[in-house]
């Protein structure tokens, strides 16, 4: 293989405020799970970033459940699919592909003897639905409720029962197979966000977004009691039972965690995990000897009973679309389109998060200087981080207009590419402004630091500028087939490569000879990125088609090709970390590190 996948850092779940996480695994596996975009990741819960990814859904993923067995997973999407695949394959080899819904799945369960499925979620004449496994026949009615199921939980043992949980403020209980309504429960003020049985089947828990917790009974469906009075004062996005099902883990978006005594019902134990809006707690999982929960902010926490003050430990990373990443030796920077950035251990894959009144909206564009990197985001401003502390500065420059790609140079000249211009930064004032008519979308600085070349988005063609005293002055325009989507000179300043549309041009020597034009042609979309390696022998580009391709300036004919690198997304940014070790990032929140053969 051209590309061996080395390592992936794996996103968060995805969050929306207001709407509860559903977390699943194995304690014999020592595996948790959970979905983001089209993807369902499993994860190592001793080492989180020793991950597996599942890649075949073809619309976002909703939720995901281990088989009682072990040997089957069953996720779900947002068009109403249910996919059951293996665990004991590398390939995960689909099984069964079922639709028991018209629209969005919102949570699953498997029956204890692994025979039967049931779902809840959205639909136009039913919000839940229960089926075989095997052949996905219908195994009764679950009705009773008039708005979406937000979860369901299967008894685990005989008799089966089903419980389901419903934005209608009710709980609904089911007796079977075939599965029949039984009767309605209507103890909940609110959504009902959550419902799970315990592992020994005695009792289930419902929790709702009017902080109340109520404990039933397994078999009748009878309430036999409440959790606190209530149980929180946020409403309620998660249950998890220990193994033992003598206690009960709750979480809520007062940003608390609690667990329970199912015996007298009791708090025995109380988690304050911030008191920021991000960190309201909306889902969680305990599994074997680890507690985790997660918060808003998509961050997954590590909770230990004994220091209740701070968990033990918070994996962090992204949970929105990257738009770029920088590779510097054994570290790796990443932003994305919310303002987070991420720097990362290459090694380990362990992720810390910049601090500081940062950007609140999309970042365009990074680019490193020294020890310094420099963001511009969709705020119209560009900012300094001190990578020493990983917190931004006190410097925030405005651009006038939107700016779309920054660039930096050894000797601290910052030229950023804006809608309306093209702008020079230098000791943290604006010191030059070019007002130009094309729509600039791309730059970059000459190794020599003498020259800039800028893409147009409108014009299609590349502005060479020279770089004099902190002023511009446009020496030459170059034509492309289409607009310029991203330009890059190699590191010994002898090429220039750009992206238009699916093709990758190369410009060499001072005098922007065209090397290729036409050749360089195999991606089947638009190229969003390019990167040169440090020898400046090859040239990586990713595209919308979410591959990545890699050119060789010697061999014009000769290109290495990762084929659905980042499958179903963009491959947003690029950046070698070696001659031989390529990372990239993409939509789908995912980093991979990637050993290139020639």
């Amino acid at each position: 293989m051209p590309g061996e996948l080395k390592a992936a850092f794996a996103p968060l779940p995805r969050t929306a405020r207001g709407q509860p996480i559903v977390l699943n695994g194995r304690a014999d596996k020592k595996t948790f799970l959970y979905v983001h975009g089209s993807n369902v990741f499993l994860r190592n819960i001793e080492n989180p970033m020793i991950c597996d990814v599942y890649t075949e859904h073809s619309k976002t993923t909703t939720v995901a459940q281990y088989s009682p067995s072990g040997f089957y997973i069953a996720s779900a999407d947002t068009i109403g699919k249910v996919r059951i695949w293996d665990t004991v394959n590398v390939e995960h080899v689909l099984k069964n592909e079922f639709q028991p819904l018209s629209g969005s799945i919102k949570d699953l369960c498997w029956s204890g003897d692994n025979q039967r499925i049931v779902v809840g979620g959205e639909g136009r004449e039913k919000y839940a639905h229960v089926f075989n496994a095997d052949t996905g026949t219908s195994v009764g009615e679950v009705t009773g409720q008039s708005k979406s199921v937000n979860a369901v939980s299967f008894k685990q043992d005989r008799p089966f029962r089903i419980a389901t949980a419903s934005e209608d403020q009710t709980l609904c209980f089911f007796e079977g197979p075939p599965f029949k309504y039984h009767h309605t429960i209507h103890d909940h003020k609110n959504f009902v966000n959550c419902v799970r049985y315990s592992p020994n089947s005695q009792k289930f828990v419902s929790g709702g977004a009017d902080g109340r917790a109520f404990v039933y009974d397994g078999k009748t469906g009878e309430k036999v009691g409440e959790l606190g009075d209530p149980a929180h004062k946020g409403g309620i996005y998660g249950v998890s039972f220990s193994s033992n099902s003598l206690e009960v883990l709750t979480v809520s978006a007062d940003k608390t965690a609690k667990i329970w005594n199912m015996e007298n019902f009791e708090n025995v134990c109380q988690f304050t995990l911030g008191t920021a809006l991000l960190d309201m707690q909306v889902g969680c999982l305990w599994l074997g000897d680890f507690i985790l929960t997660v918060s808003l902010s998509g961050n997954i926490n590590y909770l230990d009973r004994s220091n209740p003050s701070s968990p033990s430990q918070i994996i962090k990373g992204h949970n929105k679309q990257i738009e770029g990443i920088i590779a510097a030796g054994d570290t790796l920077y990443s932003a994305d389109s919310e303002g987070k950035i991420c720097v990362w251990d290459a090694n380990t894959g362990t992720c810390t998060e910049v601090t500081g009144k940062g950007h609140s909206v999309q970042i365009k564009s990074i680019s490193l200087m020294d020890d310094k990197l420099i963001t511009c985001a969709i705020d119209d401003t560009v900012k300094v981080v001190d990578l020493s502390s990983q917190s931004y500065s006190d410097i925030s420059i405005a651009m006038g207009s939107q700016p779309q790609c920054v660039a930096t140079s050894a000797d601290g000249h910052i030229v950023v590419a804006c809608l309306q211009s093209v702008n020079i930064i230098q000791n943290g004032q604006l010191l030059f402004k070019q007002d130009v008519k094309y729509e600039p979308k791309c730059v970059a600085i000459h190794p020599s630091q003498s020259e800039i070349a800028v893409g147009g988005g409108q014009d299609s063609k590349i502005h060479i500028y020279s770089l004099t005293s902190g002023t511009l002055q446009e020496t030459k325009t170059l034509s492309a087939p289409a607009a310029v989507t991203c330009v890059s000179y190699s590191p010994d300043g002898a090429y220039l490569a750009a992206g238009s549309e699916r093709k990758v041009l190369l410009y060499s020597g001072p005098e922007y000879e065209v090397v290729i034009s036409t050749q360089w042609v195999s991606h089947t979309a638009r190229v969003m990125c390019l990167s040169w390696s440090p020898n400046s022998q090859h040239v990586a580009s990713g595209s919308l088609d979410t591959d990545i391709n890699i050119w060789d300036v010697n061999n014009h004919a000769a290109r290495l090709s990762i084929k659905k690198a980042h499958k179903m997304s963009v491959v947003s940014s690029l950046s070698w970390r070696s001659d031989n070790e390529l990372v990239s990032a993409g939509h789908d929140s995912i980093v991979q590190l990637w050993n290139i053969s020639f």
